[in-house]
């Protein structure tokens, strides 16, 4: 039996905020459809390793990877040139499609751009620029004059470089909370306009490959050699991806009908740098605390998209939180089969694969995983379904360090 979890006190629930625009790049295609046709289809969007030189000495890595086709030849447009490097690049491409640079612009007309924020996730931003930039130090030790730009060494890089290209003027912050940043920017943006602050806020995430993501969690022993398979009884390890991804997130108008963020929780659990606490109480707190602020059941979710990395250890503490919470009528499954585990940027992602499992009613299986693990329960499904009436689902994110967050996303 599991141990006693605390339970969480969250205020009572709170008001729905209106999702009034969303999109998604992946490794899948830019954009929402290109998302959405491809879990229809069961496509996935793994290669084998071929980012950039990949390699340290001679040696590439052997792993599958989610990248993002054409990046590289997608150079920001020249006013934006002090800003360029890959994560920016995506951030760019990114807001270009499903009309979010437009309805952004429309946000400005509504409110004062002072009265919109921008909170965005990553989790390595444009490190990738600093690795390039300390592997061509000049001879006297300095970085390469085409590198010699602060502003694109550091974690805010993302958040400054959006708030400029948009113009908006409110607030302004970078989430760096591992892998659950992107989620976390949903209740940063709530509590924003909860407490009067702004009445809107572009919220999302962006995380780029790079030679610290792809040998940092190598040398923790988590990457597989074969495409990931999560909750799979024969999983050995996640595959690596990037992704950038946005969304609208304002006050539910008079006679709204739309998508809605109905409840967010997280937690700190703290167990650990790199691992999940052995029973998931910090992924069961941040799950309670987002269904009690959305002010239902756990039975009235209809479909769970789960952190579900392929690693060992951490599918197999997910789902036993999710068997402690949920009945086993609830679809849950993990779509990093499709895309790879897009780090700071799986919370915007799969938050978006919720919202078009309620727009679409379809709720997607686990990509590549065919034998299920016994330790895992009756929850966790690997093939496609349709929804019937779906009125909510849900998305975990968990990041290092017990940094959880947990949405739950609703239709009017």
């Amino acid at each position: 039996m599991l141990p006693h979890v605390p339970q969480p006190q969250p205020s009572p629930p709170t008001p729905a905020l209106a999702i009034t625009a969303y999109t998604a790049t992946t490794a899948l295609g830019r954009g929402r459809d290109a998302q959405a046709s491809a879990l229809r289809d069961r496509r996935g969007g793994l290669r084998r390793n071929d980012f950039g030189d990949g390699a340290v000495g001679d040696q590439r890595l052997d792993c599958w990877i989610g990248r993002v086709g054409g990046l590289e030849d997608a150079a920001l447009p020249a006013e934006h040139a002090r800003w360029e490097c890959r994560n920016n690049r995506l951030a760019w491409l990114a807001l270009q499609q499903d009309g979010m640079a437009a309805q952004v612009a429309d946000l400005c007309t509504r409110y004062r751009p002072e009265r919109v924020a921008v909170v965005l996730g990553t989790s390595t931003a444009s490190i990738g620029a600093t690795e390039e930039a300390y592997a061509r130090l000049t001879p006297d030790g300095a970085f390469p004059p085409d590198l010699d730009r602060p502003i694109v060494h550091t974690v805010h890089s993302l958040g400054h470089f959006v708030q400029h290209v948009t113009g908006l003027r409110g607030p302004c912050a970078t989430v760096a909370t591992a892998c659950s940043s992107s989620a976390k920017v949903f209740a940063q943006a709530a509590r924003l306009i909860g407490a009067g602050f702004v009445d809107a806020a572009l919220v999302g995430g962006v995380d780029t490959l790079c030679g610290s993501v792809l040998f940092g969690f190598n040398s923790l022993g988590l990457v597989s050699s074969a495409p990931c398979r999560p909750f799979d009884a024969g999983r050995d390890g996640l595959s690596l991806g990037e992704a950038g991804g946005f969304a609208i997130v304002e006050r539910a108008g008079p006679g709204h009908a739309g998508l809605r963020l109905c409840g967010h929780g997280e937690s700190s659990d703290a167990h650990h740098m790199s691992t999940p606490h052995p029973e998931g109480l910090g992924a069961q707190m941040a799950m309670q605390a987002a269904l009690a602020r959305a002010g239902i059941d756990a039975a009235d979710v209809g479909y769970l998209n789960l952190h579900g990395t392929a690693t060992p250890a951490n599918d197999a503490v997910e789902a036993r939180a999710v068997a402690a919470l949920f009945p086993d009528t609830l679809h849950a499954s993990s779509t990093k089969g499709w895309t790879g585990h897009t780090l700071g940027a799986a919370g915007i992602v799969e938050s978006v694969f919720a919202l078009i499992a309620l727009e679409d009613g379809l709720l997607p299986g686990t990509l590549n995983s065919h034998a299920p693990d016994p330790a895992c329960g009756a929850q966790i499904r690997f093939d496609n379904a349709p929804s019937g009436t779906l009125r909510y689902a849900m998305n975990n994110s968990f990041g290092f360090g017990g940094n959880n967050c947990s949405l739950v996303f609703g239709r009017a």
